[in-house]
């Protein structure tokens, strides 16, 4: 009786997990402003890890895991620490996917637009400044697209309006080089 309890074996799904649909649309859950491209598994604790895109071109993906806190952007093997390729992006969500021992957590809510600007507010004007100047890119706030939940376009109106409500430390310029794209900077809180 005792050794059968230490027999017994675990037996994994050869099925990954069903993907939850969008309660009003039925669908699967595709976040506003991201395009996912793959999901990867691991049958021993069903961590599911998204590698996505949130630019149009899908030049570069970022890794997430639903189950950790693990995000990646860049590829930690490269030395100039350079965006993620898919190939690159899938290595990297399969190695997590193997070693993460977290349970998926429920898909995010998409966030109101109160709390959506709030967090992209807080994260912009904490950007970590070692300058008087930062430039800060709409792809910057890729990795935290899944706790956004939202459109370059709605990013970048907000941005806009963070220059008009804080022009003391948020300002919105045009690039010599690139007429059509902004660039957006924080700059250093003057000392009291």
């Amino acid at each position: 009786m005792v050794l059968a309890l230490f027999n017994r074996t675990r037996h994994a799904s050869a099925e990954p997990p069903a993907v939850e649909p969008w309660p009003e649309l039925g669908e699967t859950w595709m976040p506003e402003g991201v395009a996912v491209v793959e999901r990867h598994w691991n049958q021993a604790m069903s961590a599911i890890v998204l590698v996505y895109s949130a630019d149009v071109s899908c030049y570069h993906h970022v890794v997430a895991c639903l189950g950790c806190h693990f995000s990646a952007a860049k590829d930690p093997d490269s030395t100039y620490g350079s965006l993620l390729k898919l190939t690159d992006a899938s290595r990297i969500a399969t190695e997590h996917a193997t070693r993460c021992r977290a349970l998926s957590r429920a898909i995010p809510d998409r966030p109101d637009d109160d709390t959506a600007r709030e967090r992209l507010r807080k994260l912009t004007l904490s950007w970590q400044r070692k300058s008087d100047k930062v430039q800060i890119l709409v792809s910057y706030f890729d990795v935290h697209r899944l706790a956004l939940q939202r459109s370059n376009e709605w990013i970048e109106a907000e941005l806009q309006q963070l220059a008009v409500d804080r022009p003391d430390v948020f300002v919105v310029q045009r690039s010599d080089f690139n007429h059509t794209t902004f660039y957006y900077y924080v700059l250093s809180q003057p000392e009291n």
